[in-house]
């Protein structure tokens, strides 16, 4: 008879595993230079991956940031995107869209706040910018109504319609019933052009007209309609009103 024997079975060894290696000396990583040489110092890239805080299995931080630079064309676009324009991403899960929704909420509330402490007449280019971040980068057109107080500071922002690539129905009466409900005494009107091109249509004169006159009847000042561009503005007040 023979003995039948048994061999013991021993799981393999698994190879240590490695910490991933960062692509630069850690003095050189974009933390530590931010803290030794201040934001400023760093790439928009490099800012981004900051904000992601790490990657996911597959997807380096660094990469991931690429990506998103690359999809939107700029920062500022970017920092214009819907929860519906970072679908898709990858590398960019629920967490990291939150991150980023939230960082960029929270520009735009710290400017709005910056512009609550002055006269906006007085500050033409923190309307601008404060709209451009807005509105600037859409792949549609959107209608901006800034409501303000008998000393030109803001009282709030609203979206008072949105369209398509091209057109955009806004309707007077409605900015009417909501500049009285905030019981504004002038405001500041804006909306942009997806293609960038800032030079005002027919139907943006057309628009201008009625509404300063319409808004005239109530005693309330249009200081300005504002077309907004990714890089630049055209003022109907500046240009001398339509």
């Amino acid at each position: 008879m023979t003995d039948t024997i048994v061999m013991p079975h021993f799981a393999a060894e698994k190879p240590p595993t490695r910490r991933p290696q960062p692509p630069w000396p850690t003095r050189d990583m974009p933390r530590e230079r931010l803290l030794e040489a201040g934001p400023a110092a760093l790439s928009d890239t490099e800012l981004v991956a900051l904000v992601l805080g790490s990657g996911l299995p597959g997807h380096n931080v660094f990469d991931v940031a690429c990506s998103l630079l690359e999809r939107f064309g700029s920062l500022r676009a970017m920092l214009d995107a819907t929860p519906e324009d970072l679908d898709g991403v990858r590398g960019v899960g629920p967490a990291k869209r939150a991150q980023l929704l939230a960082i960029m909420e929270m520009a735009r509330r710290a400017l709005a706040e910056k512009m609550r402490e002055r006269p906006l007449i007085d500050s033409p280019e923190s309307v601008e910018d404060y709209l451009r971040l807005l509105i600037g980068s859409r792949p549609y057109e959107v209608f901006i109504c800034l409501f303000l107080d008998t000393r030109h500071r803001l009282i709030r922002s609203e979206e008072n319609s949105r369209g398509s690539l091209t057109r955009m129905a806004v309707y007077p009466r409605e900015i009417v019933r909501r500049t009285l409900s905030v019981n504004a005494a002038s405001l500041i009107v804006a909306h942009n052009h997806p293609s960038g091109a800032v030079k005002p249509s027919a139907s943006d004169r057309q628009l201008t007209r009625v509404l300063r006159d319409t808004l005239a009847l109530i005693d309330v000042q249009l200081i300005d309609h504002l077309v907004i561009g990714a890089n630049e503005t055209f003022s109907f007040a500046r240009a001398g009103w339509p």
